[in-house]
């Protein structure tokens, strides 16, 4: 091998971002934390950090999301039940503007995770507060409905919302817009919400939302929350109770919804829907 010298070439990092989507209240929402540390400091932001000279990326998201939110990644070919702290975690996107970091040439591999209603977040790391925050408040209406894109040099100069540079404003939204998060993650979170939608639309994937034994309603909760539409209750009943492999009764009722016991069921062995649930045009 002829000699190499890694001095001739550049240094850059690498970091893991995470986009953790639950629907709370019947509202899609996401972990963001406040930064604690410059730059950005006072904005808030995804969940992440540097990848480790030790472990591989998918070893650092999975290590990300234990230390923010106490889930362990599930995997797919795993047979059912989901454990009780299991979440579905994907590699998203990669995102790699030779200036979206102000410290050095930073790369981030950013990866999608879902998982049902989960308890209050706790800060770690660089990050002096958590929160469950609606993704609509974050993206805006015109985002999520499709109507407009997010670029990563107009939410790093707040332009679609709160003003404040790197290390000015925190941005929390009270003008009215959106609230301006830290680095490219507008970005990187709308990308995620636009991977969720598109998924559910073919595959199960709707039921990692859910807890191990769910209603067709809450279901139905699930899909409205991130489309961001109203469905009619009989057509959805209909649709997925009549698609091999989606649903399978769990054997029991449930009245934690009020009204009339509901027929629970579980996640079937399908991961692909067919007929797929096609999102309807808003």
């Amino acid at each position: 091998m002829p000699p190499y010298d890694p001095s001739a070439f550049p240094p850059f990092a690498v970091t893991v971002d995470l986009v953790v989507l639950t629907v709370r209240r019947h509202a899609l929402c996401t972990l963001v934390v406040r930064r604690g540390e410059a730059p950005y400091q006072g904005r808030w932001a995804l969940p992440g950090g540097f990848v480790r000279e030790d472990e591989d990326l998918s070893g650092a998201a999975a290590r990300e999301l234990v230390e923010e939110t106490g889930l362990c990644a599930h995997d797919p070919a795993a047979p059912p039940p989901v454990p009780s702290n299991g979440a579905h975690l994907e590699q998203l996107a990669t995102y790699g503007a030779p200036d979206r970091d102000p410290r050095m040439r930073v790369v981030s591999v950013a990866h999608l995770a879902l998982a049902p209603d989960l308890p209050a977040p706790r800060a770690g790391g660089d990050a002096n507060s958590a929160r469950w925050a609606p993704v609509e408040e974050l993206l805006g209406e015109d985002v999520l409905a499709g109507t407009a894109v997010v670029t990563g040099a107009a939410r790093d100069s707040g332009e679609a919302g709160e003003s404040g540079g790197a290390d000015g404003d925190a941005g929390d939204g009270k003008g009215g817009g959106p609230v301006a998060l830290a680095f490219d993650h507008a970005r990187i979170l709308a990308d995620g919400v636009e991977r969720a939608r598109s998924k559910i639309e073919y595959s199960s994937l709707a039921t990692a939302f859910c807890p191990p034994e769910f209603t067709v309603g809450e279901l139905r909760r699930v899909y409205e929350a991130v489309w961001g539409v109203a469905l009619d209750p009989r057509n959805f009943h209909r649709k997925v109770t009549g698609t091999p492999g989606f649903l399978v009764p769990a054997g029991g009722t449930t009245t934690r919804q009020g009204g009339r016991p509901a027929q629970l069921f579980r996640a079937g062995g399908a991961t692909l829907l067919n007929p797929p649930m096609l999102r309807p045009e808003v």
